[in-house]
Parts: C-alpha cells; sequence; structure tokens
C-alpha cells in the first residue's frame, strides 16, 4: 500500500519523488511487494527522525537506508529457513520460493509505478536466481549491477572492504548468468512460444512440445509453506514435457497476461485464480516456467484490471 507520509512538508515532499526508485530496490532485494513496501515505509520513518540537512544526495542516502532494512530482513527470512525442520533434515529439500509476481494486462496500458518497478526487465526467472544468493551477495548484486551504486558504498552497508564487496557481487553475477537466461526482447515472440506450448498439450503432440522446450529447460513450482507436495523443481525437456497431460487439463482456464513484462498466462476457474505461470522464452524455446499455485498468496492478487 503506497501510504503517504503523515503531513506533506517539505521533507514528504522530497521523500515522494524518490519512492518509486525505493520500490524498485525494495523488489528486487526482497522478491515480496509487501515487504519492499515495508521498507519504504520504514525508510520514510528513519528520514523523519534524522536530520539530514547536511546530506548532498537525498536519494543515495534514502536508497542506503533501504538497502539496509532489506538485508536485514533477507538475513532474517534466511534464519527462519535454516531453523525450519525441512531445512534442518535435508538441506536440498527446501521447496523454491516463488517470488510475488507483477502482472499486467497484455496490450493494456501500462501502470507508471509499474514501469518503474519492472525497468531492466526484472523477469520473474531472474527474481528465483536472486532468492538463491546469500544476503550479501544478493545487496551487492543489485546495488551494483542493477542500481550502479559504487562499490565503495556497499562496502560500508556489508562492513567490509571494497574489494571483497566487489567479489560478492562478481560470485552473484556467475550464478545469475549461468541460471537466468536473458529472455527475447519481442513480447510477439514470447507469446508465440507460449501459444504453441499450450496448443502442443492440448493437441497432445509431444513431439511438438518437444520442441519448443529447451533441452535444458526448468520447470519451478511453489505451493507456499506447508504444502511441500505441491512444491516442485524439474529440470530437462522430456521431464518437463512430461507434465504435458496436467499443462492440457489447464489450457481451458489460461488467460494470457504479461508476467513481470514476459508472456505469461493466469489460470481462472469459476472466477478464481488457481495459478500463475511465467514463461522465460530464449532463442524462440522456452527456458524456464515459474508457477505460484499458493493459494494463500494467490486469494491476494486483484483479478479485476487483467481480465
Amino acid at each position: 500500500m503506497d501510504a503517504a507520509p503523515e503531513g506533506q512538508g517539505p521533507l514528504a515532499l522530497r521523500f515522494e519523488e524518490h519512492r518509486s526508485h525505493l520500490r524498485a530496490v525494495a523488489y528486487r532485494m526482497l522478491g515480496s511487494i509487501g515487504e519492499a513496501e515495508d521498507a519504504v515505509q520504514e525508510g520514510w520513518l528513519r528520514l523523519s527522525r534524522t536530520d539530514v540537512s547536511d546530506v548532498e544526495n537525498l536519494g543515495g542516502w534514502l536508497t542506503t537506508v533501504v538497502a539496509r532494512v532489506c538485508l536485514n530482513g533477507l538475513r532474517a527470512r534466511e534464519a527462519r529457513r535454516e531453523d525450519s525442520l525441512d531445512a534442518r533434515l535435508d538441506p536440498d529439500s527446501a521447496a523454491p520460493r516463488m517470488p510475488d509476481p507483477v502482472l499486467t494486462r497484455e496490450g493494456g496500458a501500462a501502470d507508471p509505478e509499474q514501469e518503474v518497478l519492472l525497468a531492466d526487465s526484472v523477469g520473474l526467472a531472474l527474481l528465483v536466481v536472486l532468492e538463491s544468493l546469500a544476503p550479501a551477495e544478493r545487496l551487492a548484486f543489485v546495488l551494483h549491477d542493477m542500481f550502479s551504486v559504487p562499490f565503495d558504498e556497499i562496502a560500508l552497508l556489508l562492513d567490509r572492504t571494497p574489494t571483497a564487496t566487489r567479489q560478492l557481487a562478481s560470485r552473484a553475477r556467475r550464478r545469475v548468468q549461468g541460471r537466468a537466461p536473458v529472455p527475447d526482447p519481442d513480447p510477439g515472440r514470447q507469446r508465440e512460444a507460449v501459444s504453441a506450448f499450450f496448443a502442443a498439450t492440448r493437441d497432445g503432440d509431444f513431439d511438438a512440445l518437444l520442441s519448443l522446450l529447451h533441452p535444458d529447460v526448468v520447470l519451478r513450482s511453489d505451493g507456499g509453506l506447508g504444502r511441500a507436495n505441491q512444491s516442485v523443481v524439474l529440470t530437462g525437456a522430456r521431464i518437463v514435457g512430461s507434465q504435458a497431460a496436467l499443462y492440457s487439463a489447464l489450457a481451458p482456464f489460461v488467460r494470457p497476461v504479461l508476467v513481470n513484462g514476459a508472456a505469461g498466462v493466469v489460470c481462472v476457474v469459476e472466477g478464481r485464480l488457481m495459478s500463475v505461470m511465467a514463461f522465460t522464452v530464449t532463442g524462440g524455446r522456452i527456458t524456464a516456467i515459474d508457477v505460484l499455485t499458493d493459494p494463500d498468496r494467490l486469494d491476494l492478487i486483484d483479478l479485476g484490471p487483467l481480465l
């Protein structure tokens, strides 16, 4: 919720000038729209309690404050994950956490705030990979590679040397480049592949389906906490393609939307949102499918503007 700072005084107005940028930083850091809003509001509270008369670059100061709030949030999240029973029993069994998708109507007018939130094509697959990074790696990568914050400033946040901070970002960059393929820039080409995918499953054409899937395609599905049997990761065209019967059952209920700016679908049954599917299409082939089926999170999504 975009709650405005109380009282539109000069300081509050200056803060509002930076709100969209701060939301974009926090969303990339946390992968959660609600938590990003909370981090931005915490940034305002800290600003309202601080004498910034000597601060020359208020935007930079606020970015640092919000980034620190996000870093603390990521560390707390990591501690909860490590303390979970499943993670203690089998660290590799932890279900993938799907970031909050940003959904927009295909062909509709773009919301200015969403445009800022999704600048630089922050696809869902990229955010999923960011979820796998350690908090310090994620902060270094997001601030430097996405927002051009100098390593000297990031190092102060992490209490590390600039050289160590640069190494963190480099390590994160290698992981991102290896696991988050860059999608085709043409939305029409993306939609063509997604439409062909559902047509192949509807027709039971397994060969056509395989031709659309990259050999190393990854399917990730997040069914929510307490629903581990619904949260899976599948890798490889034949393994992912083996779910064709499930895709075919969904086909009559899918509606095209943009998921984080890329071609995707929502599955709507009797007016209720059952899943969000994001597709990453590279070179005309599907390289990643990210699915959110957690009913608790789906219930929070307003279908009205999408359909």
